[in-house]
């Protein structure tokens, strides 16, 4: 009978547990579509290795954009769908407030990006780009896996590295390939297996379409 009550009481603890995590826990962003995104980055690196891609800066430049709008477009329409779907946000606008917390980095590295391209030099520009995911991934540290963490210091290790190594050149595509292939594929996986996680440790007293929201 004791052994009973206390399983119980345990049962209650984590479901309150999971309850009070899947109320901080940002789900708009999307693990595959990071995924997808870090695969197109390397896709490029490649296209640009080859003797078929033009070598100049403004060519390199401009497939880099591609990259930037294809991650965009990915990633923007994935959180969309999170919004309008998903029975938990009921298109609720504070369910987006984590969003605005990556806008300041992103803003900054944009600022920056514009200030060198203007000046005619690129070749820091694969450092601003790490520094800025880096600062990013960082600031949403507080609605996600905490191991997200770890992907927001590879970044900024990997830019400080590209910035501060002599010689470093925008006409070498690899660099900047690998880290966000490695970087994108690490954040969709640990945002992924998260989800998964969350899915399968759902509190059993929620009703099958029923999902833990804000205001309840």
């Amino acid at each position: 009978m004791l052994g009973h009550s206390i399983a119980e009481a345990l049962d209650q603890v984590r479901q309150l547990q999971h309850a009070v995590l899947e109320r901080i826990r940002f789900h708009g962003f999307s693990g595959p579509t990071r995924a997808i995104s870090g695969t197109v980055a390397l896709a490029m690196a490649v296209l640009m290795s080859t003797p078929y891609y033009p070598q100049s800066a403004r060519a390199h430049l401009l497939g880099w954009l591609g990259v930037l709008f294809v991650a965009l477009a990915l990633n923007g329409g994935a959180l969309i769908y999170w919004f309008v779907h998903d029975a938990g946000v009921q298109r609720n606008p504070r369910r987006l407030r984590p969003v605005l917390d990556v806008v300041p980095p992103l803003f900054v590295g944009g600022v920056l990006s514009i200030a060198l391209i203007l000046r005619q030099q690129p070749d820091l520009l694969f450092g601003i780009w790490m520094l800025m995911f880096g600062l990013a991934n960082l600031a949403s540290r507080h609605v996600l896996p905490r191991a997200i963490n770890l992907v927001g210091l590879f970044y900024i290790v990997s830019g400080a590295a590209w910035i501060l190594t002599p010689g470093m050149s925008f006409m070498h595509p690899w660099p900047m390939g690998i880290v966000f292939f490695a970087g994108e594929w690490a954040g969709g996986l640990i945002l992924y297996l998260d989800h998964k996680r969350m899915e399968q440790a759902a509190p059993r007293f929620f009703d099958a379409d029923e999902t833990y929201t804000e205001d309840s």
